[in-house]
């Protein structure tokens, strides 16, 4: 169970956020500015809120008066919107970069399989297209086993057929890890389509689950 209740004074407003979620794909889904990043950067410790909680299962990320958990030990898989592949570094490489077993290689070799990239490890990221860095910076996000996967606005800058491979991709890497999936995205279709719930952000907090309401 992954649980937030967060307060953070930005630069034109308070946001107020709180939802509990388990093993299933939540969609941020609202306006530029509204928000959306500034929760994930708070999950993953890049920034910090300044009050409430943040739990996952037993692990305490952050809470009132307590130290919070360092970024490098709460096992958080964040794909950025640019992907920030390391362009010096082959694709493996890049996958392989800051794997927590070295010799772990059974559910690595199996994503390279579904997510179609295993000719591309001897390239550079000059040297792929935008979908290909996509699966990637995917890969690489899930090559650490994170407990919880955060995704910005993964496939905003891809074509339309590629956009619509990944996310059929992400959802059929979320029925093989089954861990919970956090997702910024401003396409209402995208967010209909991968989210088990979508938490819309409006006036600084979450107001509504879904589009209908």
């Amino acid at each position: 169970m992954f649980e937030l209740h967060i307060r953070k004074q930005l630069s034109r407003f308070q946001l107020n956020i709180a939802f509990t979620m388990s093993h299933e794909i939540v969609v941020l889904f609202g306006p530029s500015g509204s928000g959306k990043t500034t929760v994930l950067n708070c999950i993953a410790g890049i920034d910090h809120p300044d009050s409430g909680f943040i739990r996952l299962d037993n692990r305490l990320f952050y809470s009132d008066h307590v130290r919070p958990m360092p970024a490098r030990h709460r096992s958080v898989g964040y794909l950025f919107q640019d992907y920030a592949l390391f362009p010096h570094l082959t694709v493996e490489r890049n996958i392989r970069y800051g794997l927590r077993n070295k010799g772990r290689t059974l559910s690595l070799e199996q994503m390279l399989d579904v997510l179609n990239i295993r000719h591309l490890l001897g390239k550079y990221p000059h040297q792929i297209s935008g979908g290909e860095k996509q699966r990637v910076a995917l890969a690489r996000a899930l090559a650490t086993e994170p407990s919880i996967l955060l995704l910005d606005e993964p496939l905003s800058a891809l074509d339309h057929e590629t956009r619509i491979q990944c996310q059929d991709e992400l959802l059929r890497l979320h029925q093989m890890w089954r861990i919970p999936f956090i997702i910024v995205t401003h396409d209402r279709a995208e967010a209909e389509k991968l989210g088990d719930r979508i938490l819309r952000i409006e006036q600084r907090r979450i107001s509504h689950s879904s589009f209908s309401e």
